[in-house]
């Protein structure tokens, strides 16, 4: 072990970890990561503790447990994936001045084998998973594998080509599940920016095999977020080197018409229209220049055709919507009309009905007259009946016709009333037309002559003589001077007085309604502590000693006997005579102080 000074919370978990057994070794390495967290470590205190554990030989426990069975480990695979956080963090800002051979050369090499076997399995558990609730857990756990696999080779630069030479990466890129394929693409990728010359570090094995897939990844499936992942591999890797582009365009004949066809109008055009450029910059001048405009044209001719089609579709609803008003309208006026009419039937039913009982009742009203009346007065009787019938006709044809030639003169009638509103409307127009017309230039007037100006100043002076100005002497302007600044100094005075006055009574005021909140929502005595006491006391001294007085004066009165109240029947409760009041400083309280 090391002679140095470790740190205490590294050294208490070597300890257990050392008299512990193997079953509880994995829990207790997962306290490293609270310690690895602590916020109050600084970068220096960080490598520090990063050194201690290595010393200490915990992290090579971490790399131990990681190759053990994860279904026997407790906690599962929820502990494997903790641990190759831990291992992964351990491992970035850690610098081995002693032995760094052993440790850049086989550990950390190690540590990337043991995570992707770890990350392999996790793949393969999350593909036979069949609940929702594990396919959700082993993907998380798959993600987090994956985090502390990019995590540890943005620090250490060299494994990224160690992770693209390992077969098993290769064989997690192999799947045709969505979700991890996804995922690993975007460990590729992470690859790729952090070291951009890698894939020429790498045999050409290795490299085919990785552009293999990810091109058949593009011919296999349908799905936008495989498709967009490979795109932004693909422009990528052309970005990065010439020599990639022309593999790429040497080894795959088909991909461009892959990527025009299958691809085009999935959400990443813009990516995927510069892969194309960089692929058709590849091929002779002629060539290039007719794919430029192929691509050009279907371009055009898809945005052309997304046009008419939105178009059509916006105008869809308005369409259906007045078809469907026009239909609702048609059956309403229908249904209306044949309510209607069965209305009209009815009342003309009724109105025969009614019509054949009145004649009816008007016969038998008949019969029963004429055999009340006399046989000498029935003509007599039928006369005046005719004449009362002719009356009632009468009546109702002028009725009738006086109702139909108001309807002729209605319009006329309207007519008339529109002109009168007209007129009246014209006539004020010209009313205010004739108000708004500028007025008459200014002429002087005329001068006055010698005469009238003596006739006017004649005037004036009889006036003066019959009404003289009231003067006043200097000395009575004076004091009256004088009188005026001593009201404004008294006027002045009074009201900075009643300011002075109003400023007091609005302090007080404030003060008794904090007083009053702070008793309201003051505790109990029982539940009173020194901290609540504290509140109420105040820091100025004469302030706490009248109040100690007062406190003890209101006591004292309330203990008296009742023969030395007898004078107080008339006053108040809460007034306490002035003579309790004047008693002597006995010993003085300071609030608010220890």
């Amino acid at each position: 072990l090391p002679m140095a000074a470790a740190h205490p919370q590294v050294l208490a978990v070597a300890a257990q970890v050392a008299e512990s057994s193997e079953r509880d070794i994995p829990l207790l390495l997962l306290k490293l990561k609270g310690i690895l967290s602590s916020p109050s470590l600084g970068y220096e205190g960080s490598k520090k503790i990063k050194q201690d554990i290595y010393d200490y030989g915990l992290t090579q426990y971490c790399l131990l447990v990681l190759r053990q069975d994860h279904s026997r480990l407790r906690g599962g695979w929820a502990t494997a994936a903790q641990l190759a956080e831990v291992l992964s963090h351990c491992c970035v800002g850690l610098e081995m001045k002693e032995d760094p051979e052993e440790f850049y050369k086989k550990f950390l090499p190690s540590a990337i084998d043991s995570l992707l076997v770890l990350g392999k399995r996790l793949q393969a558990r999350f593909i036979r998973a069949i609940k929702d609730k594990e396919k959700q857990d082993f993907l998380h756990w798959f993600q987090t594998v994956t985090n502390a696999i990019c995590w540890l080779f943005s620090g250490h630069i060299q494994l990224a080509a160690c992770v693209l030479k390992n077969d098993r990466f290769l064989q997690l890129l192999i799947t045709d599940d969505v979700e991890t394929a996804i995922i690993m693409m975007s460990v590729l990728h992470n690859i790729l920016r952090i070291n951009s010359s890698v894939l020429l570090q790498v045999d050409k094995e290795t490299l085919h095999s990785v552009l293999d897939e990810l091109v058949y990844k593009l011919s296999s499936t349908t799905n936008p977020a495989v498709g967009s992942a490979v795109t932004k591999l693909l422009l990528l890797v052309a970005k990065l080197c010439k020599q990639l582009v022309q593999l790429l365009t040497a080894r795959y004949k088909g991909l461009k018409g892959l990527l025009n066809e299958q691809w085009t109008g999935k959400g990443f055009d813009r990516e995927l229209n510069q892969l194309l450029d960089m692929l058709y910059l590849e091929q002779p001048n002629g060539k290039g220049e007719m794919q430029k405009q192929h691509q050009a044209a279907c371009i055009i001719q898809a945005m052309w055709r997304g046009f008419q089609t939105r178009k059509r579709l916006k105008k869809l609803p308005q369409a259906v919507t007045t078809l469907q008003r026009s239909f609702r309208a048609k059956r309403e006026q229908e249904l209306q009309h044949l309510t209607k009419q069965k209305e009209d039937e009815a009342l003309k039913l009724q109105m025969q009905l009614q019509r054949q009982r009145a004649m009816r009742l008007f016969h038998e009203r008949q019969l029963a007259l004429l055999e009340r009346v006399h046989a000498s007065q029935v003509n007599k009787y039928m006369e005046e009946m005719e004449e009362k019938s002719a009356l009632t006709i009468q009546r109702f044809w002028r009725g009738y016709r006086a109702r139909r030639i108001f309807h002729q003169q209605k319009q006329s009638l309207k007519e008339y009333k529109a002109a009168v509103i007209i007129q009246r409307a014209a006539c004020k127009f010209l009313e205010k037309r004739r108000r708004r017309r500028p007025l008459s230039p200014w002429k002087e007037p005329k001068g006055l002559t010698d005469e009238q100006r003596l006739a006017l100043q004649q005037k004036v002076d009889d006036y003066i003589k019959l009404h003289p100005a009231s003067q006043m002497s200097e000395e009575m302007s004076k004091e009256l001077h004088m009188q005026a600044q001593e009201k404004l100094a008294q006027f002045l005075l009074r009201s900075r007085l009643d300011q002075r006055a109003a400023q007091r009574r609005e302090t007080l005021l404030a003060q008794v309604n904090t007083d009053v909140e702070l008793l309201m929502n003051a505790p109990g005595l029982a539940e009173t502590t020194e901290r609540d006491v504290g509140v109420f006391m105040s820091r100025s001294v004469p302030v706490a000693t009248k109040a100690r007085q007062s406190h003890n004066t209101m006591l004292k009165y309330t203990r008296w006997p009742w023969w030395k109240k007898l004078g107080d029947e008339f006053m108040e409760d809460d007034v306490i005579p002035d003579g309790a009041l004047n008693t002597e400083l006995e010993t003085l309280f300071i609030g608010g102080r220890k």
